[in-house]
């Protein structure tokens, strides 16, 4: 089993490994300005010197405060909405079409008009990741909530119980797998949501940080940016991973 484990990191490492090695070569041996490409030493150089000044862990505690507000209102809105639509089909009926419509936008089409009506402080971002986050929770939701079998809902109705035990009691435990799915794929579009939103308007946040570095021309700044997003978001998405595992763990295979 070790043997396996091992070799799957191994073989997971080989496209990382050629990615730097094409780096070095293109970066000592080409001719590509560091400008635009920089060498790995000064992409380290940058990443130490934004964590030694506090640059990095201020702009990531912004951002990560910006995520954490929008995707706990998208969660309540979302699995309150979806539950809803599941266990009625006259509410499906009458928003279904409306949500559908609505979702086919991509969020950076909502960017403009949020900031005309919000402006470009917080609120804007907030409201940027509970459009993005919202729907994949609510879909998510009304789907686990939807596909309950029908016999589980009869023997609650035989032992006479109302609507809110029917649902902690019958609807929830079912689809509880399912809106665990949502609520990953939520944090994850409201991870990039954010940092979307912060590149087009914004003063503060990691998002800005790789905006301004861009018009400064420091590609080695623009470059510690994206990895430290692309860390971040795997981390939280790990962590989410644990946390479900935890909570359904005869589920394991769904929420990882």
């Amino acid at each position: 089993m070790k043997t396996q484990k091992i070799k799957q990191v191994l073989l997971g490492l080989i496209v990382p490994a050629v990615i730097v090695a094409a780096w070095i070569c293109a970066t000592h041996f080409g001719s590509i300005p560091t400008s635009i490409l920089p060498r790995i030493s000064m992409v380290w150089q940058a990443f130490l010197e934004m964590l030694q000044s506090g640059q990095l862990w201020n702009d990531l505690s912004v951002t990560l405060s910006r995520v954490l507000k929008g995707y706990l209102l998208s969660v309540a809105l979302g699995t309150v909405l979806g539950s809803l639509m599941g266990m009625s089909k006259t509410i499906a009926n009458l928003l279904q079409p409306t949500v559908t419509v609505i979702r086919q936008i991509p969020i950076i089409a909502w960017i403009p008009l949020i900031i005309l009506w919000c402006g470009i402080g917080e609120l804007s971002k907030v409201v940027v990741i509970v459009m993005a986050a919202f729907f994949p929770i609510m879909m998510n939701t009304m789907s686990g909530i939807s596909s309950t079998p029908a016999g589980y809902i009869e023997v609650a109705q035989l032992y006479k119980l109302n609507y809110f035990k029917t649902f902690r009691k019958v609807y929830l435990p079912h689809a509880l797998p399912q809106i665990l799915v949502g609520l990953k794929l939520g944090l994850g579009i409201s991870w990039m949501a954010v940092v979307a939103a912060e590149l087009i308007a914004s003063l503060s946040g990691i998002g800005y940080r790789m905006s301004n570095a861009r018009s400064l021309m420091q590609s080695d700044v623009v470059i510690v940016c994206m990895i430290v997003i692309g860390v971040i978001g795997i981390l939280m998405d790990k962590i989410l991973g644990a946390i479900f595992t935890a909570i359904t763990p005869w589920n394991k295979g769904n929420t990882k």
